[in-house]
C-alpha cells in the first residue's frame, strides 16, 4: 500500500464519519476535492462513499467540487463514479490547480453550510484558509509536502483544532505532510481514531513535525507510548501543571496521538513518579491537576 492508498483510506473513514452528521446538521453540505496534478483516485473513492448514502439524502442537497488537472478528460475520468450518485448530489468537475478552490466555492454558494475540503498538493495559502473556513462548520484535509509545519497556518486561519502528522513510507521515497483542522472535538476525534486503524502494513510509518527526534513510529491500534510520555514530560515543564483535560487536548492537537492515549500515558508517568496529581487518589478525570516532580525530565519516561 502506498503513501497515496493509505491518503485515500483516511478520506473514506473521515467521509464516513462526517457526511451522517453533516446531512443531520443541515439541507446542504458541500465536499470539495482539490488535487494539484490529475491524480483524482481520492475523487473517485469520495463518491463511491456518497453513493452508500443515497437513502440519507433524500431531501438534502450534496454539492461536490472536484478540482485537478487534466482539461477535457477529468470528467471522463470521474464519470463512471458520478453515474452511481442519486440526483440530490451535484458534482461540479473544474479543471485547474487547488488555488482555484475559493472561487469554486463561492460559486458553489458553499458558506454557512457543512463543508469538508480536501486539498492535496496545494499550499496553505491563506486565501485559500479562509475560504474553507466559511463553512459552518468546517473541516480541512490539506496534503503537502514534509518539512514545513502546517499547524500554525490552520490555527490562523480560526480553525480551533489542528493537527498534523507525517507520513512516512518505509520503502523510501518522499514523505507527506497531513495537516487536518475542524472545531468539532468530534471529528478530530474521528481523524486520529483513523490514523491508527490503517493496516499496519501498509508500508508507512508516521512522524509527529514537532519531534525534535524525528522519530518514526509503526501503524498500531495500541502504538509506542513512549514518545508521548516525553512529549507530556516537556509540555509540563514547558507550560507547568495541566489538567488531564487539557493534556488530552494537547496530545490530541499537538502531537499524532489521540486524547485517549494521554490517559495511558499519564498513567505510567504517574506510577514510575515522573508526575504526581492533585487530588492524589480517585479517578483520572479530566479535571486532575498533573504536575511534573521534581528532577522529572523526559528521560525518566523511556
Amino acid at each position: 500500500m502506498s503513501t497515496e492508498a493509505v491518503l485515500r483510506e483516511l478520506l473514506v473513514r473521515q467521509l464516513d464519519h462526517w457526511l451522517p452528521g453533516a446531512l443531520h446538521r443541515s439541507r446542504r453540505a458541500t465536499l470539495a476535492l482539490a488535487y494539484a496534478g490529475s491524480d483524482t483516485g481520492g475523487a473517485e473513492a469520495a463518491l463511491r462513499v456518497v453513493a452508500e448514502f443515497a437513502d440519507r439524502l433524500r431531501g438534502r442537497r450534496l454539492t461536490v467540487l472536484v478540482l485537478a488537472e487534466g482539461g477535457a478528460e477529468l470528467p471522463a475520468r470521474l464519470g463512471a463514479a458520478e453515474t452511481a450518485l442519486p440526483a440530490d448530489v451535484a458534482v461540479h468537475v473544474v479543471p485547474g490547480h487547488p488555488d482555484r478552490l475559493p472561487v469554486a466555492l463561492q460559486a458553489a454558494g458553499a458558506a454557512g453550510a457543512p463543508l469538508l475540503a480536501v486539498v492535496d498538493g496545494g499550499d496553505p495559502d491563506p486565501a485559500l484558509l479562509a475560504a474553507v473556513a466559511t463553512g459552518r462548520p468546517a473541516e480541512l484535509l490539506l496534503v503537502t509536502a514534509a518539512g514545513r509545519p502546517v499547524r500554525p497556518a490552520l490555527t490562523a486561519a480560526g480553525f480551533p483544532l489542528a493537527t498534523e502528522v507525517e507520513l512516512v513510507p518505509v520503502g523510501g521515497g518522499p514523505a507527506r505532510l497531513l495537516g487536518y483542522a475542524t472545531a468539532s472535538d468530534k471529528g478530530l476525534e474521528a481523524l486520529k481514531d483513523a490514523l491508527w486503524a490503517v493496516d499496519e502494513y501498509a508500508g508507512v510509518r508516521y512522524r509527529d513535525p514537532a519531534d525534535p527526534a524525528g522519530r518514526l513510529l509503526d501503524i498500531s491500534l495500541d502504538p509506542d507510548p513512549g514518545p508521548l510520555r516525553r512529549e507530556l514530560l516537556a509540555e509540563l515543564a514547558r507550560s507547568g501543571p495541566r489538567t488531564v483535560t487539557e493534556l488530552r487536548r494537547f496530545a490530541a492537537t499537538s502531537t499524532v496521538y489521540r486524547a485517549a492515549d494521554a490517559n495511558r500515558a499519564l498513567a505510567s508517568l504517574l506510577a514510575s513518579g515522573a508526575v504526581t496529581r492533585s487530588p492524589e487518589h480517585g479517578r483520572l478525570g479530566g479535571d486532575v491537576l498533573v504536575t511534573l516532580a521534581p528532577g522529572g525530565d523526559a528521560g525518566s519516561s523511556a
